[in-house]
């Protein structure tokens, strides 16, 4: 071992082992890493959550065809006449037929309906999605977690499991939409996705009672694999009495958690960033205030031929030790209190949207390099100041 390493090595021990005297203004330190961690491990979860649950909604293998050239299904409209148009259409346009050669399709519309939720009886806006038969079966990863699916033409709705949980509709429970009352008949699963926030109905059922005759907002229709979207994108292109856009459903929600999750990072790491300039001049204080503590031992293994980068590492390995401990105590807060929350927000449809906030390994990764650099800058500043003290000034310190 080098005579420079084992200096060092001995300038961390001595700074660690004068922890003891500076311990309020060193766990305050730790204290303030460990906020920011968990405030910025904090908002990106929330966007991982976020992206997760509607990355889970959508399949490559189910393209959704939209009218008036939106990209979302609010705004959208598809005339009658177009989609009969395209279940006449003959040669290969990449999506699947029944055994008629009628196209295997859901006609669906979205309408934000009202309902008290069982806890508060507060009011919350959810989506109710008025859906043809097909519509389940179109979907993937969707199954019947009780009841059955509703019936062609009756007022009867399907609830995502986790808005039975919340609201408390049960099977055989009825509930007021609008102007009507519903009949819950089931609920589905989604594996935690965003079809889990909705409420499913018969497409006529749900036109009837809100006044939307006629009305089709989206067209769902199951492709043969994924590269056939551009099959059906050409096809439509051969309509010109109304603008239509087809993509995949995938592509739907990943376009739509992009952007709601990239505002939500958009205002958390300004706010941890802040954070994380009060924290570093914590870190700065709380550094100097240990380079003024050892000043005369500083000072006297300089004059004995100590290098200054032993002294240098002495204090910023100290820096970062404590920044290390807020960020562990960081991540398991954030870990304890954060993970597996469930929140929610205003959907693309205007309604509700529940999601489970996900600590994931990227987060804690991103996190935990923030806490690093708050001990790393604000460590090194009061580190070369203590390769620069004199032995004399320490001695007039004493004096």
């Amino acid at each position: 071992m080098s005579s420079h390493t084992k200096q060092a090595l001995v300038m961390i021990r001595a700074s660690l082992s004068s922890l003891p005297r500076r311990l309020a203004i060193s766990l305050s330190m730790a204290l303030s890493v460990a906020f920011v961690v968990c405030v910025l491990a904090g908002f990106l979860s929330m966007a991982k959550g976020f992206e997760t649950a509607l990355a889970g909604a959508g399949s490559p293998l189910v393209a959704v065809v939209l009218g008036g050239g939106t990209n979302q299904e609010t705004g959208s409209d598809i005339p009658a006449a177009i989609i009969r148009t395209l279940d006449a259409m003959t040669g290969d346009m990449g999506v699947t037929r029944d055994a008629k050669g009628n196209l295997v399709a859901s006609r669906e519309i979205v309408v934000p309906v009202d309902v008290k939720e069982a806890a508060d009886e507060a009011t919350r806006t959810l989506a109710l999605r008025g859906m043809d038969a097909a519509g389940t079966a179109i979907r993937d990863g969707i199954t019947l977690s009780a009841g059955r699916d509703f019936t062609p033409g009756d007022r009867e709705i399907v609830v995502g499991d986790r808005l039975a949980g919340e609201f408390g509709l049960g099977v055989g429970d009825s509930v007021r939409l609008g102007a009507v009352d519903w009949t819950v008949v089931g609920h589905f699963s989604a594996h935690g996705s965003a079809f889990e926030s909705e409420l499913w109905a018969d497409l006529d059922a749900v036109r009837s009672a809100f006044d939307r005759q006629g009305q089709v907002q989206s067209l769902r229709l199951r492709l043969t694999d994924p590269a056939s979207i551009k099959l059906l994108q050409d096809k439509l292109a051969t309509i010109t009495t109304t603008p239509l856009v087809a993509l995949s459903e995938a592509d739907l929600y990943f376009a739509q958690s992009g952007r709601t999750a990239s505002l939500i990072r958009m205002f958390g790491w300004p706010v941890a960033l802040l954070m994380a300039l009060g924290a570093t001049a914590g870190a700065l204080n709380t550094m100097m205030s240990s380079v003024s503590d050892r000043t005369v031992e500083i000072a006297t293994v300089r004059a004995l031929g100590f290098s200054r980068l032993s002294t240098f590492l002495g204090t910023w390995v100290e820096a970062i030790l404590l920044a290390s401990a807020g960020v562990i105590l960081g991540l398991l807060a954030s870990w304890l209190i954060v993970n597996g929350w469930q929140a929610s927000t205003i959907g693309a449809n205007n309604a509700r949207m529940a999601f489970q906030l996900t600590v994931t390994s990227d987060v804690i990764l991103t996190s935990g390099l923030l806490g690093l650099a708050i001990g790393i800058l604000g460590g090194a500043l009061p580190a070369i100041a203590a390769t620069r003290l004199p032995l004399t000034a320490a001695l007039r310190a004493r004096g």
